[in-house]
């Protein structure tokens, strides 16, 4: 078998488990969504502060990867670098062209809207008319909007009353329900105390109050909060017919497996990589089996510690890389120069849980990348 020379010395052999083959048909029993990295162009000025340079289709096959397992695509967000490298013309284009993919192909899409065309906001009404440009764009592209955490709106409201000013104002607006978003500061440390609260209990009764007011508006609401217990609590308490999404990248597999009391769907940056994995998994689950669902995603769930391990920002870097070392990407770069976020220690722990949990379609192919990287960070082979 192949084997690779890590940092620390010691030589990993690979396992030889590759990735489940795509399964026929939608999912059933689950709503999954993927939120999609962005593929750079390796060739372009793509360092910190420029405009982003996408390649356009490396960045749609890998959606129609994502469609092929039956995952919806979350489009243009975190995952896909806002805020972290993607602007918003770039964001525009990404979310028509992959609206229009998704047309063609027959694949569920919701797009992120926020607000990071603003240079500086000093008032709800600037916030607003920023989410209002981008819902507009997400509305044309027919896709489900996702109404995304604004840095924003966090910078200038005063309290638990300018939240829902500014969402009543949007939701008595849009054409189709949306999906709500509550990313937790462990994701983006500006978003802390958003809903008007550190506490975060408080901030759940605040978010909670506004989808009862618009239940009719809201498709479901994303809770990122890697925090289990918040997610079960908080899911018990929404109307009937709003879904939970699970943003949680590291108890995912409970949650969505639920409980006598409900579960959870998906939308989740660690099913950019684990996109087979997650397919066969509820394929599973819509045949009845919770314990054949739960002996395909367990075990992933080392990997998706380690991605998200602190600053949990920072896991796209390792998003990215997993891609590149699966075949969907020639080349291990991000705009923003992102794939300098992580170090080399961590990327070779990836790579290892990465193996062991059956990630990658051709063994041999990673294996050579691997050590291609480790030859030029100066890794003795």
């Amino acid at each position: 078998m192949t084997a690779v020379r890590l940092p620390d010395g010691t030589l990993h052999t690979l396992g030889g488990k590759t990735a489940p083959a795509p399964g026929a048909g939608p999912l059933a029993s689950r709503t999954v969504y993927s939120a999609a990295h962005v593929v750079a162009d390796p060739l372009a000025d793509n360092g910190p502060g420029r405009p982003a340079v996408l390649d356009w289709d490396a960045t749609l096959a890998f959606r129609r990867h994502l469609w092929s397992h039956g995952l919806g695509v979350a489009e243009a967000m975190d995952t896909a670098q806002r805020g972290m490298g993607l602007d918003w013309a770039a964001t525009r284009e990404l979310i028509e062209r992959s609206s229009a993919e998704a047309r063609a192909h027959g694949g569920l899409i919701a797009c992120g809207a926020g607000t990071d065309q603003l240079t500086g906001a000093s008032t709800l009404d600037d916030v607003i008319a920023a989410y209002e440009e981008q819902l507009a764009v997400v509305d044309a592209a027919g896709a489900v909007p996702i109404l995304m955490c604004s840095r924003a709106l966090a910078s200038v409201a005063r309290g638990p009353e300018d939240y829902l000013t500014v969402y009543d104002r949007l939701l008595a607006q849009v054409t189709r329900p949306v999906i709500l978003h509550w990313l937790g500061p462990m994701f983006d440390p500006a978003l802390t105390g958003y809903w008007g609260s550190a506490d975060l209990g408080t901030a759940a009764g605040t978010l909670l109050e506004l989808i009862a007011a618009h239940a009719s508006k809201v498709d479901g609401v994303k809770i990122s909060l890697l925090d289990a217990g918040r997610e079960i609590a908080f899911r018990r308490r929404l109307p009937a017919g709003v879904r939970c999404y699970t943003g949680d990248d590291f108890n995912y597999p409970e949650l969505i497996e639920g409980d006598e009391h409900g579960y959870s769907h998906a939308l989740l940056g660690i099913f950019d990589p684990l996109a087979a994995h997650a397919s066969a998994a509820v394929r599973e689950l819509d045949a009845g089996n919770a314990t054949g669902f739960r002996a395909i995603l367990d075990p992933t769930v080392p990997l998706a510690r380690h991605t998200f391990a602190a600053p949990t920002f920072n896991y796209k870097t390792g998003v990215v890389f997993l891609a590149w070392l699966a075949g969907h990407q020639d080349a291990f770069r991000m705009v923003g120069g992102l794939e300098n976020a992580r170090d080399i220690p961590y990327l070779a722990r990836l790579f290892v849980l990465a193996d062991e949990a059956g990630l990658y379609p051709d063994p041999e192919a990673a294996a050579a990348k691997m050590r291609a990287l480790l030859t030029v960070a100066g890794v003795a082979r």
